[in-house]
């Protein structure tokens, strides 16, 4: 992996991610006013969390024509975000974070210069570059004095809320640790408390000695429907060591979390015979706390319950937190695995 970097016209950065050396760095021409985003972080006491507040949101590119997209190389005539007429994987700050300056950073990363492309459309080449990038982006902004905790992710489809339909991820830099990850960090602290043994790694055991739920495996890697998935569909993809974060793989791991992640992709992608409404989202150890408690996995999920039947999040999920899913997950992970075979 190569990376170089470079500046975008109203002062943000831009990094360049490639196979192979001898990277130029192209001028951004576009002569951007310098950027202005107010986000702030309020704190709900009753509930014991944060809320971001970032109203220059509200004036965001909202689902462009093709020709118009930010996110494709910049051509003549057509300047966009990315200033090369070409590009393997780009990583640059957004322009509406939703968090900026003391209270965290956001960046958007671009998997493809391939507008019409798809993540899982990806070589295993190109999706270990993707590896590598989210790695080397998780320990720079780990380093960064206002992020508290890194979280790289995917938005797929229009159902899910994306705007930009360019193949594309994002991450962000919490100035605290998450509602999810502080939930699932006291699990693991009760549970390491009262039997000494770590909870993901016996979760993860459970699901191999019972294959009921695996989806699809591999030497340093498991995938699998989780036992109380909340989603219709849901797969969990968790290493075999128990490192922390991206950073901590080391080159065999990254090669086959390259390829279990293109099955796993390519299992969902035919699930409902149309392409799929995805999150993909990374669960990482927080950059200070609890570090030790934590086990680095990724979970994929889709709100699409049937072809053209959405899962809303209505009164129960909505107003109280409790999920009530309508698909039974071992049948999920038997349709899964049938379609890889």
């Amino acid at each position: 992996m190569f990376r170089t970097s470079g500046k975008l016209s109203d002062g943000r950065e831009i990094l360049y991610y490639d196979l192979a050396p001898g990277r130029e760095v192209t001028a951004d021409e576009r002569g951007l006013p310098l950027v202005e985003s107010h986000s702030e972080i309020r704190y709900d006491a009753l509930l014991d969390e944060w809320v971001a507040i970032a109203a220059h949101r509200q004036t965001r590119t909202f689902l462009p024509p093709a020709d118009e997209c930010p996110l494709d190389p910049s051509a003549p005539g057509r300047l966009t975000e990315i200033p090369a007429p070409d590009y393997e994987v780009v990583v640059f700050e957004n322009r509406f974070p939703s968090f900026s300056g003391d209270t965290g950073r956001c960046e958007v990363v671009c998997f493809t210069s391939e507008h019409a492309g798809r993540f899982g459309g990806l070589s295993p080449q190109r999706v270990r570059l993707v590896v590598d990038t989210l790695a080397d982006r998780t320990e720079a902004l780990s380093a960064h004095p206002g992020v508290e905790q890194v979280f790289p992710f995917e938005n797929r489809g229009e159902e899910i809320g994306v705007t930009l339909s360019h193949p594309h991820g994002q991450i962000y830099g919490y100035p605290f640790v998450t509602p999810r990850t502080r939930q699932q960090l006291e699990s693991a602290r009760r549970y390491r408390d009262r039997t000494r043994r770590d909870l993901y790694a016996d979760l993860l055991g459970k699901e191999r000695d019972s294959g009921e739920r695996v989806v699809a495996e591999n030497t340093h890697w498991t995938a699998f429907v989780p036992e109380a998935a909340r989603w219709p569909v849901e797969v969990h993809l968790y290493p075999h060591r128990g490192v922390r974060d991206l950073p901590e793989l080391d080159d065999a791991e990254r090669d086959d979390l390259a390829t279990i992640w293109l099955d796993v992709l390519g299992r969902l992608e035919l699930f409902h015979g149309r392409a799929l409404p995805y999150i993909a989202a990374w669960h990482q150890a927080p950059v200070r706390v609890d570090r030790e408690l934590a086990r680095l996995h990724l979970e994929i999920f889709s709100i699409l319950r049937a072809p053209g039947k959405l899962k809303y999040l209505a009164g129960s999920e909505s107003g109280m937190g409790v999920f009530v899913n309508d698909t039974r997950p071992e049948a999920v992970a038997a349709r899964l695995r049938e379609l890889g075979a």
